[in-house]
């Protein structure tokens, strides 16, 4: 009997539901949020309480793409360029040869002991090569697991950006394997392709959002999202028939577009902060719907075994060669080794096996899943304990968001600057009359010492103020600089 759309609706809703309400469950527990969805999931699948049968690995490979086309779109959207650039050398060699060197050892392992073929060790190799976005931006920006330095901007860098590597090595090997008479040497190309289209088309796509956000002028404020969505859909689609990366084009435009100046900013954030957890949410349910548990006990040896060399040996293995050209602190290293989170990337790759036809794809999947689950439960939890032990944990100071509490109620023609006055600015022990701000520029709100108020023209400023000002867009760079010396722009963000 075909169910209804209200029973398929009631449902959705009672399991979107219940995984928010787990959610909050499982930060007190200190348990990752994709575990917690992932049990829902198979709770609710054929083999749970729930008793939804769920067995159509391309739904959920559709939905996983998309997923994650929304998750990395929204991580390039709150990262900070100032933050990363140090960085990005280490984070590229680590999301390209870093995956690559997992991939072999992982091979090197399922060859030797599960005696499989060199391509099927690689394929398995290939789909667990990569770390999790998703879990390791909810984990890296929460109080529990702040890092010191650049290590965070480094994790949540290659995080986002080793997704299409591990896509790439995962589509070669069921290439090679479908098509054996095929020399490896044809996926050096292929791969050169995928990397530049996906980054010069993510490029372009984010500056072309910037510039319909703030040309277009909508009637209804309400549109912008809706702009955004298509824009992100349009990114990913345009860059895959190309033959790029979509997953890197989708991170690189949110990128781009997160380090630029644009209406309703906060607002969009926002937004897209919510769509990013909603597919979170929908993936793993979808993910834990396909996995049958009963399927999972036969590989617990072999699972467990794939599980402590990817977290004990190959995982650091890959990060000490990799980062060997970089002085780094030895501590640094082991946190980055440790910080190897395994989530919804390797279990939506695992799906392109199934669908491929592979003989091996389902042992493939389950070993994947349950990889993912002992992954989740070790990493995961342990990461904010073995930060403080190392020494490089770093309580997590949030910068105060005075715009909340006002919304995004200024014209298209106006813009609302949030910024910290630096110690070194020369505004400081001025009056807010004797600065000199352009005409039509307002202080509308302080933060000073904790306490908010709004600012009198005899008001002095201090180093570490938080000031939250209107003014019109073509104002915007000159009030930034009025407040903040050269040296100090790039370090504070739009």
């Amino acid at each position: 009997m075909q169910p209804s759309i209200e029973y398929i609706l009631l449902v959705i809703a009672v399991l979107i539901l219940v995984s928010i309400l787990a959610n909050k469950v499982s930060g007190r527990l200190g348990v990752p949020a994709l575990l917690i969805f992932l049990l829902v999931g198979m709770l609710a699948g054929s083999e749970g309480p729930g008793g939804i049968y769920f067995d159509d690995p391309w739904i959920a490979q559709a939905v996983g793409v998309i997923a994650l086309t929304y998750i990395l779109f929204s991580g390039g959207l709150d990262t900070r360029w100032s933050e990363v650039r140090p960085v990005l050398p280490q984070a590229a060699v680590l999301s390209t040869f870093g995956v690559l060197l997992t991939a072999l050892l992982m091979a090197g392992l399922a060859i030797v002991v599960f005696e499989v073929s060199l391509l099927e060790g690689f394929l398995l190799g290939a789909v667990v090569s990569s770390t999790d976005a998703a879990a390791v931006f909810s984990i890296l920006r929460t109080k529990r697991a702040s890092l010191k330095g650049m290590l965070r901007p480094l994790l949540e860098l290659e995080s986002a950006s080793n997704d299409p590597m591990a896509v790439f090595l995962t589509i070669g090997a069921i290439t090679l394997l479908l098509n054996p008479n095929l020399s490896p040497l044809i996926l050096i190309p292929l791969f050169i392709q995928q990397m530049a289209v996906g980054g010069l088309i993510g490029y372009g796509m984010g500056k072309a959002m910037v510039y319909l956000i703030n040309r277009l002028k909508l009637e209804f404020e309400g549109l912008y999202p809706v702009l955004t969505l298509a824009l992100v859909m349009m990114t990913y689609g345009v860059t895959a028939s190309l033959g790029g990366s979509g997953f890197l084009a989708a991170y690189i435009a949110g990128l781009v577009l997160g380090n630029s100046m644009f209406i309703h900013k906060n607002s969009l954030m926002r937004f897209h902060e919510g769509i990013a957890w909603l597919m979170q949410i929908a993936m793993f349910l979808t993910l834990g719907l396909l996995v049958f548990p009963s399927h999972l006990i036969p590989v617990i040896g072999s699972g467990i075994l794939l599980s402590l060399f990817l977290i004990f040996v190959a995982r650091p293995v890959t990060v000490f060669l990799t980062l060997s050209p970089w002085k780094m602190a030895l501590r640094d290293k082991v946190m980055v080794s440790w910080v190897g989170l395994r989530g919804a990337a390797p279990i939506v790759l695992a799906t392109f096996p199934l669908l491929a036809g592979i003989p091996q794809a389902e042992t493939i999947f389950n070993l994947v899943f349950f990889l993912v689950i002992t992954s989740a439960l070790l990493h995961g939890t342990s990461i904010p304990f073995v930060a403080r032990h190392l020494g490089v944990s770093d309580p997590l100071h949030e910068t105060p968001r005075l715009s909340m509490s006002l919304g995004d109620g200024c014209s298209s023609g106006n813009d609302l600057i949030e910024l910290t006055v630096p110690l070194q600015s020369g505004v400081v022990g001025m009056q807010i009359v004797d600065i000199g701000l352009p005409p039509g520029t307002l202080i509308i709100m302080i933060e000073k010492a904790g306490n908010r108020f709004v600012p009198c023209g005899s008001t002095v400023l201090e180093g570490g103020d938080h000031l939250l000002v209107l003014t019109n867009q073509p104002q915007s760079n000159q009030v930034r600089s009025i407040f903040i010396p050269e040296p100090f722009a790039e370090s504070t963000g739009p």
